[in-house]
This record gives C-alpha cells, structure tokens and sequence, in this order.
C-alpha cells in the first residue's frame, strides 16, 4: 500500500506517519466544512428560484446542524467498529449524494431530506469528533498541537470557499457550487483512501511521543459499539464537568455555524453588501481563525484552559454585541472581522483537552462527541432562530444581541470548573 512504503521512506528521515494522517484528515474536514458553509450563500438563489422563506431554508439547516451534532458520538464507535478510512469514505459518498440530488429538487420537503438529513449524517460522522479520535490515537506529544490544527480546518474550510462559492453562484447559478462541492469531496475521498490508516499498529508504529506499540482494543459487536456512547452519556452525566462543557459548547454553535455561518451573508446583504463581498469577510474570518486556533492548540498545552476559554468567550461576546453598531462599513467589518476570526472555534482545544484530562485518553472521542452535539444543538437553535428573527421582525440584529450576551455567560461559566483533576458526580437534590 501507499501508505506502508510512505511511511517506511518518511521514518529513514525520522517524520512520524501521524503528520500525514493528519493532513488527509485535515483535507477531509476542510472539504466537508466547505460543503456544511454552502448553503450559507444560497439561501438567495433558493428563495429566488422557489419562493421558500429564510426560515423555510433555515429549518432544513437546522436539521442538517442537529444531525452534524448528534452523530458525533456515535460516529465514534463506527470508527472503533470499522475503521476511521472506511467511515470517512462513505460520510464523503452520503454527502456527495445528498449535493448531487438536490440538482433536481422541486419542493420544500426534498431540501429538508438532502440537505437536512442526508448531509446532516453525513458531515456528522466526520465532525470534531474525527479531531479527537486521531489527535489522541496518533499522538501523546504535541496533541493539543493537532486538535488546533484540524479544529482550524474545519472552520476555515466554512469560511475560506464561501467567497469562490458565492462568485460561482452569481456567475453561473447555485448548481454550480454543488458541482465545486461535488468535486472538492471526490478529491478527499482519493486522498483517504490512498493515505488514511486508522491506527499507527497498522504500521507497527507508537503514537507520537510513546516509545511501545500500542495493540488495538478487542473488537466487539455492533450492538455493544453503538451502545457504548449511550453507557458512556450515562457515566458522564452525573458529573458537573460533563454538563458545563456541554452548556458552553451550547453557546459556542449558537455564536458560530448556527449565526455567523448561515445567516452572515444575508444579513450583509440586508444593508447593501453583495454575496461576494460579504463571503470575503468570511473569508478574512477563515484566515485569522487558522492562526487564531492553531495558536490556541498551542496554548492549551501550556496554560489552564479554563482561563482559555474565559477569554474565548468573553472576546467573542463582544465582537458580537459590537457587530450591529459597525454601520457594516468596511472599516467596522474589517474589526469584527479579526476579533471574531482570532476564536471563531478556538475554543475547541481547549475544551478537548479538559474532556481528555477529567474522562481519560480512552474516552475522550465519545464523551467530546457528547459535547460536541451541545454544539451543533445551539447551532441549530440559531440558524432557525435567527431566521424565524428575520421573517418575523424583518430583522437579524436581535439574534446577534442574543447571542453575544450568551457568550458573556459561557466565559463566566467556564471558570467554574474545577481547575484539575478527575471530575466528581454531581451532587445529589436534598431529600
């Protein structure tokens, strides 16, 4: 195979194979991002050519952002049952079949089954939690380094193509960003296959850091795989820690993929700003993103991360409450912009390596699966919301107020965690 001649060639020059595990991963949640970021400028065109309401669209993409969430853990036993390769591969196929069918969609409920539930399963067996599986499979050192890394590709990859995206929708129609999304998904899947392997005792290698080969674990059935993160959701509930991670990632997808990354767009538009312009701030929010999460990955490793996410949250809620008192000039975007971007998702490192620290290495992919669907659960609260906002009140601004006060209490919520350690139960109600 590729990937055994590779990584024989890459340790003559001692280069662990992990890095290019992590590259084809990085590849993967870039183009699945870029396929979750899509619909964020056609909501549009869709309105144009079919006469569907903002929160008509909204709730397909809210479905589509519940799924993204809730397949989490359980894309993580799939991987533990069938390998991280072969899960990417066919999550990469049910997104590309649900963009290809809606080339031919006539009415509403055909939006919410394509984009809401098959791309919505689809992107969710390779969210965060793909972050999380091979950052901890692959490596002991330099793994809050990684998390960073493809947590910043995954955000960027919503960001980054939305400006080429909304070009080709003005150009050329909205079918042409799904064939641009078709072809960026097919060049994933090549990349996965050719380089993926799901541990390194596929190549009789240690993770990075760690001197011993380590086996893998015995493999179970499917029932007992898909029943472990319901075991483990049960364990982890009763802790205080599981519930405060949950509640501030809550908020971090009500301030990110549900508003910024749906409604952004539209909302420039609604004072006067075109598609393009308006993606390329985006854009500029991708760019800063990149470095703003790699540097935290960076940071994790190295200071409390409770005080991490206290900053994250506390700037992000003010960049938020800022935004609508910008006047949308260049100058004001350009500002929101860069605060924004800098811990559009930075918060991810941080949160990874409290859930690895309090729940141990061997459960960190389920139980931030767990935390992760609190994410995509705001994001849905939001992309719904802020469109029901817009239909209703003729107006996104309230959603922002709202969401930039939330975040505000996410940073305070964060500093009540307990500072290490295992986490303890909850304690019980008085009787």
């Amino acid at each position: 195979m590729v990937s055994t001649a590779l990584a024989s060639t890459l340790a003559r020059r001692n280069i662990h194979y992990g890095w290019v595990v992590v590259a084809a991963t990085f590849l993967t949640m870039l183009v699945t991002a870029g396929a979750m970021g899509a619909p964020g400028v056609l909501i549009k065109p869709l309105q144009d050519e079919f006469g569907w309401e903002t929160s008509q669209i909204s709730s397909a993409l809210a479905i589509r952002l519940i799924l993204f969430g809730f397949m989490g853990p359980f894309a993580a036993a799939f991987m533990n049952y069938y390998g991280v390769r072969k899960v990417i591969v066919f999550a990469l196929a049910l997104i590309g079949a649900g963009f290809i069918g809606s080339l031919f969609m006539t009415t509403l409920w055909q939006l919410l089954l394509l984009w809401g539930i098959v791309v919505g399963f689809g992107t969710g067996l390779t969210a965060m939690v793909l972050a999380a599986t091979v950052s901890s499979r692959w490596f002991t050192k330099h793994r809050g380094l990684v998390v960073g890394m493809l947590s910043a590709s995954s955000a960027t990859g919503q960001l980054v193509f939305l400006p080429l995206m909304a070009e080709l929708t003005e150009r050329y129609g909205w079918r042409s960003t799904v064939f641009f999304v078709c072809a960026m998904i097919m060049v994933a899947a090549l990349a996965v296959l050719a380089f993926m392997r799901d541990r390194p005792a596929d190549l009789n290698l240690p993770a990075l850091g760690e001197t011993q080969v380590t086996p893998p674990p015995a493999s179970t059935s499917l029932g007992v795989a898909l029943m472990t993160p319901i075991t483990v959701l049960k364990e982890i509930s009763k802790t205080s820690t599981f519930w405060i991670l949950f509640a501030t990632f809550f908020i971090c997808g009500l301030s990110t993929n549900g508003l910024i990354q749906t409604h952004f767009v539209t909302l420039c538009g609604d004072f006067g700003i075109v598609p393009v312009a308006a993606a390329s701030v985006l854009a500029v929010m991708g760019i800063f993103d990149f470095f703003g999460t790699i540097g935290s990955g960076w940071l994790s490793d190295r200071f409390d991360n409770r005080w991490l996410l206290f900053w994250y949250y506390g700037l992000r809620g003010l960049s938020l409450l800022y935004l609508p008192f910008s006047d949308f000039s260049f100058y004001g975007l350009s500002i929101f912009a860069v605060f924004y971007g800098l811990d559009w998702i930075a918060t991810v490192p941080p949160t990874v390596k409290i859930a690895a620290d309090r729940f141990g290495r061997e459960k960190v992919g389920l139980v931030f699966g767990w935390v992760f669907a609190g994410h995509q659960l705001g994001a849905a609260t939001a992309a719904y919301g802020a469109g029901l906002s817009r239909t209703e009140l003729s107006s996104y601004l309230p959603a922002f107020f709202v969401a930039g006060a939330f975040c505000l209490l996410a940073s305070i919520l964060a500093i009540t965690l307990k500072k290490s350690g295992v986490s303890s139960p909850a304690p019980a109600a008085a009787h």
